[in-house]
């Protein structure tokens, strides 16, 4: 195991803990900081753009273009003030999105998943919290909207290799909302059609705090 652990932090990769899902909780500043300062901060697409509203192409070259772009994604959510960031929010139009969010308990995760799928939960790991859910995408508008509060993802790291991530309270409503946006749906789209007209209202009454592209 701690072979593993060592040729996997030599490839880039986050170590795995026993039941192999990434341990994410560690060097997250470092990390963030890595990515952020080799990006360069894009705008964010808001609702009503083409690019959010179907799903995204699978990434099949773990490139350098593809680095980049995660840098550039970490940038960008650090210029928003997000704990989660999905390609297509910048713009492009693959399954890639990052995070730096923390759990109920405080304690702060930071990765990038390639091609996520949400494992179905069992019924009794179903259990629904409705907070509040926000989105860069909709600026300074909110709703409350029920979603599990445990989340497991499967996917690729940015190098290609398979991971696995889990998260309980507000991570794995993060990853739960990423996870979305890559298939086309952004949260809005899973309110009623009052709470979405609300979230829109409060969309339009108010100034975003960060760069978005226009609508045209």
């Amino acid at each position: 195991m701690a072979q593993q652990d060592t040729d996997q932090q030599r490839a880039g990769v986050l170590p795995v803990d026993d039941e192999g899902y990434v341990i994410d909780t560690e060097d997250c500043e470092e990390r963030e900081a890595a990515w952020r300062e080799r990006g360069t901060s894009r705008p964010i697409t808001v609702v009503g753009n083409p690019v959010l509203h179907k799903e995204c192409k699978d990434v099949t070259d773990f490139g350098d273009e593809l680095q980049q772009l995660v840098a550039d994604m970490f940038a960008s959510q650090r210029t928003a003030e997000g704990v989660g960031l999905a390609a297509n929010q910048i713009g492009v139009d693959l399954k890639v999105f990052i995070y730096d969010c923390p759990d109920d308990e405080g304690v702060r995760h930071t990765g990038v998943v390639c091609n996520p799928r949400l494992v179905e939960l069992p019924a009794e790991k179903r259990r629904l919290d409705d907070s509040n859910e926000g989105c860069l995408s909709v600026p300074t508008a909110y709703a409350p909207l029920a979603r599990p509060d445990y989340a497991e993802v499967t996917g690729q790291d940015e190098q290609g290799n398979p991971i696995r991530v889990r998260g309980t309270g507000y991570f794995a409503r993060c990853l739960q909302h990423e996870s979305d946006h890559l298939y086309g749906y952004l949260y809005i789209d899973r309110l009623s059609k009052r709470e979405r007209k609300d979230a829109l209202r409060q969309m339009a009454e108010n100034e975003p705090r960060y760069p978005v592209v226009a609508n045209d």
